[in-house]
């Protein structure tokens, strides 16, 4: 009767064990997931290195240590993805601030090149809340010819943002279109 096979040793390690390098490795992990990875990790690299686990009690001493090596490249790899996160997330602030200020600053701009009448009749819609009826009444108009009046003062302000170079996505399918139109 020669040595077991590799698989019927390893079964035997395993089963042995597994509870204890389980409620080792759980007691110092923060998820099921990390424990799960860990736990799968540890026996991988105890089937890889199977002539290296001593015999009896030794083995379970030789899992903690291979455990423990895991926990530490783990932790080390959350503490670097952590610190990535955070100086990503500074860096897209600081890249969605400069670029939601440039637009602002672009929008301004287009709006501020637009006759102090177009300026007058997008305010009345955009600030006031008013609608084509209720700018006829403000202006002395016809509806229609606020109507006509508020249309051309978009499609000129559309012009004025796809001059600017500015994403009209963002204004929405009507910029898009009247920017079409005026061009």
């Amino acid at each position: 009767m020669g040595p077991p096979e590799p698989r019927q040793l390893f079964e035997e390690i395993y089963l042995a064990h597994y509870p204890a390098v389980s409620g080792y490795i759980a007691r110092r992990t923060d998820s099921p997931d990390d424990t799960a990875d860990v736990i799968s990790e540890t026996f991988t690299t105890a089937w890889r290195r199977l002539a290296d686990i001593p015999s009896g009690e030794e083995a379970k001493l030789w899992l903690y240590g291979v455990a423990r090596r895991i926990l530490a490249n783990h932790y080390r790899a959350e503490s670097r993805r952590s610190a990535l996160a955070v100086r990503l997330r500074a860096d897209l602030t600081r890249w969605a601030h400069s670029v939601a200020e440039r637009e602002t600053d672009a929008a301004r701009e287009a709006f501020a090149q637009l006759s102090d009448d177009d300026r007058e009749l997008l305010s009345l819609v955009g600030w006031e809340g008013l609608n084509t009826a209720e700018i006829a009444k403000v202006l002395g108009c016809s509806g229609g010819a606020a109507r006509l009046r508020l249309h051309r003062a978009r499609k000129r302000l559309a012009a004025e943002l796809a001059a600017a170079d500015l994403d009209l996505n963002r204004y929405g399918s009507r910029a898009v279109a009247l920017a079409k139109e005026s061009s």
